[in-house]
């Protein structure tokens, strides 16, 4: 019988197991990777040691370096290989490294990367998009942080109105607007964590609770809201699933009061080949996707529907020659454009996607059996080639419950301890993705280390 503890504060799990097996994991990973300890040492004119200070918030006493990423696995300097469930946060949805991506990149390298003009791949991909996303225009930028931050400003030009909404826990990239939560009191802050910003930010944005349409229409009833963003799903916390009824609601509640609705499926393209617009029959008025939708090659795109179209070209009409602020030098480049073409008409077909939703079956069904084995207050949610293990009962509904389901020493633990047992997951929470590359053999090694691990932090 376990010993007694504080559920609350770990998930269900007694704090002094969480501690044990860190210790432990801790151990094991530095004490096997001595050409990774000595990289640590030498990356010091980086920042936090890192090219990028989101990767010193993995939970590995210092950054493991990759030597080789392909398909669905990772091997690091030291020649430990690993199971990749994170695949760059969703970057390499469709594997490390496609093959049709890389060809795509090897013939377009030798006829110019950066130009600031089209391609002969720029129309095929504008067809592509449209055929694939439904909306009639498209648009290429660098990051999905640049596609949302465009698509806010074309939604605020078309609309002439100054103010967004978005949902409490959301997370859209790099837009200072979205960097907004409900605080303790349920009034609209700036994020506790945000660095550098000085600004209110509560002042043109509103937020909301995910799931909740009559907090929606009072954000959006004096009619000063450009647009609603949303994920369909939210992805970026503890996975949190639409109601019955919330996007018909939404939809509608947009249309009556001239909100605009901005769909961001950076993270729900593991649906299906159309996103969860298409499978779920949504009509967004723009529309963003980033990360995987090259291949892995930086880039994301953008849509507007053709109403949207119309009244931005007005509203450009009435203003006098200069810079439109939304753009960048790298975005729409040959590079990106061959990535695009190939990953839409070769990587990211039917095929791939039935076989990355049935291996997401068999890792859903293996994770459930696993948290039930344990005994442990948890549940596996899905969004089609994501599934993620919620540190819930049941599924939860909002924002401040997928942040109430957040435990950062057991969370830290578990991937620590997964990863020394040869399977990488996302260091931001239990998220793990299905890519067309991932085998039977990886979905096994993968439940049997979450069973060892599951079996020591419950006693």
């Amino acid at each position: 019988m376990n010993a007694p503890f504080m559920a609350s504060e770990q998930g269900g799990v007694d704090p002094a197991r969480v501690t044990a097996l860190r210790a432990e994991a801790e151990a094991l990973y530095l004490g096997t990777r001595p050409k990774t300890r000595a990289a640590a040492g030498a990356a010091a004119h980086l920042f936090e040691g890192v090219p990028m200070h989101w990767m010193s918030d993995w939970s590995t006493p210092v950054p493991l370096v990759v030597a080789e990423a392909t398909g669905a696995r990772l091997v690091d300097i030291d020649g430990n290989a690993y199971d990749d469930f994170c695949l760059g946060d969703t970057a390499a949805l469709f594997g490390h490294g496609p093959a049709p991506v890389r060809r795509a990149l090897i013939a377009q390298a030798s006829r110019g990367l950066a130009t600031m003009l089209p391609s002969p791949d720029a129309a095929a991909v504008g067809d592509l998009l449209a055929a694939r996303f439904g909306l009639a225009k498209w648009q290429i930028a660098t990051t999905a942080s640049d596609a949302n931050r465009f698509a806010i400003r074309a939604a605020r030009a078309a609309t002439a109105r100054p103010r967004i909404l978005v949902f409490d826990g959301a997370y859209h990239g790099a837009v200072d607007e979205t960097f907004v939560e409900l605080d303790r009191q349920g009034r609209a802050a700036n994020k506790a964590g945000l660095v550098g910003e000085p600004r209110d930010l509560s002042e043109l944005t509103r937020v909301a609770p995910f799931n909740d349409l009559d907090a929606v229409e009072a954000a959006l009833a004096d009619g000063s809201v450009a647009c609603v963003i949303t994920e369909p799903v939210m992805t970026n916390c503890a996975m949190v699933l639409p109601q019955p009824g919330f996007h018909a609601g939404l939809r509608e509640l947009t249309r009556r009061y001239g909100t605009l609705l901005l769909i961001d499926e950076t993270h729900t393209l593991s649906t299906g080949p159309g996103g969860y617009t298409s499978a779920f029959g949504l009509e967004p008025d723009l529309f963003v996707v980033g990360k995987a939708i090259a291949g892995g090659v930086p880039a994301a795109v953008w849509g507007m529907s053709e109403e949207v179209v119309d009244r931005l070209n007005r509203a450009r009409a009435a203003l006098p020659p200069g810079h439109s602020g939304i753009g960048t030098t790298l975005s729409g480049s040959p590079l990106q454009l061959a990535a695009l073409r190939a990953t839409l008409e070769e990587v990211a077909t039917e095929a791939a996607y039935a076989h990355m939703n049935a291996t997401a079956d068999a890792m859903q069904a293996t994770l459930d059996a696993v948290i039930a084995k344990a005994g442990l207050p948890w549940h596996v949610a899905r969004c089609g080639a994501r599934v993620e293990v919620v540190r819930s009962a049941r599924p939860l509904r909002n924002g401040a419950e997928a942040k109430a389901a957040h435990f950062g020493a057991l969370e830290a633990t578990i991937h620590l301890a997964m990863l020394v047992r040869g399977t990488l997951i996302s260091p931001f929470h239990d998220m793990m993705l299905a890519s067309p590359s991932t085998t039977a053999e990886q979905v096994e090694r993968m439940g049997r280390a979450m069973d060892e691990v599951l079996a020591r932090l419950a006693g």
